[in-house]
Parts: structure tokens; C-alpha cells; sequence
């Protein structure tokens, strides 16, 4: 996790900072739905290269709002999901939709 010292003293900007890219935003959205593997979500998110997906990943994991769990299995099973931080971007997220459906049926 970033220390403050390493945030943007605006709370938005630190916001942005953390989750702004369209993919951790896709990845999120997913996330919210259920756990998912690193294979599926490449799949789903249409365009995002593998570097891109493991680097936001790991990114948000390091941020504590997605946790990365492997299973000892064979072949090895690993999974993320949001931790009760990421979680917490729910509302941010049910906003977005929101605000997205009404201006779809604006224009």
C-alpha cells in the first residue's frame, strides 16, 4: 500500500490514482461480480494485453484492493478478488453504471 506521503493531497486525485485506468476499472467491475481467474478475465476483457492485465493486477494488489489466492492444486489454481477495501468501491462503481445508462438514454 502507498504510504500518504506518496498520495495526492485531493482525495479525487487519489482516487484517479489508484483505480483511473479503464482496465483496473473493467477489472473491478468484474471483480465485483465474483472471482475470477487470470485466464478468464483476459478473455473478457476484450483488447487488454496480458502485460497490461498483470500489471494492474499486481498494482491493485499491492494497493490492497484485490487479493490474489493460490490453491495447491495440479495445475496450480489461482484466483483474485476484491479485498473488503476494494469492496468498498461498490457505490463508486453503481454510480458509474448509473450515470452511464442515463446518459445513453440522453443522447
Amino acid at each position: 500500500m502507498k504510504t500518504k506521503d506518496e498520495l495526492p493531497d485531493c482525495p479525487v486525485a487519489t482516487t484517479v490514482s489508484l483505480i483511473g485506468s479503464k482496465w483496473k476499472l473493467l477489472i473491478i467491475r468484474n471483480l465485483l461480480t465474483r472471482p475470477w481467474r487470470f485466464n478468464e478475465l483476459k478473455k473478457d476483457l476484450d483488447g487488454i494485453s496480458q502485460k497490461v492485465l498483470t500489471d494492474s493486477l499486481r498494482s491493485m494488489e499491492e494497493d490492497g484492493i484485490v487479493t490474489r489466492t493460490v490453491y495447491a492444486e495440479v495445475p496450480p489454481r489461482v484466483e483474485y478478488a476484491l479485498s473488503e477495501l476494494g469492496e468498498s468501491l461498490r457505490p463508486i462503481l453503481d454510480a458509474m453504471l448509473e450515470w452511464g445508462n442515463a446518459y445513453k438514454g440522453a443522447v
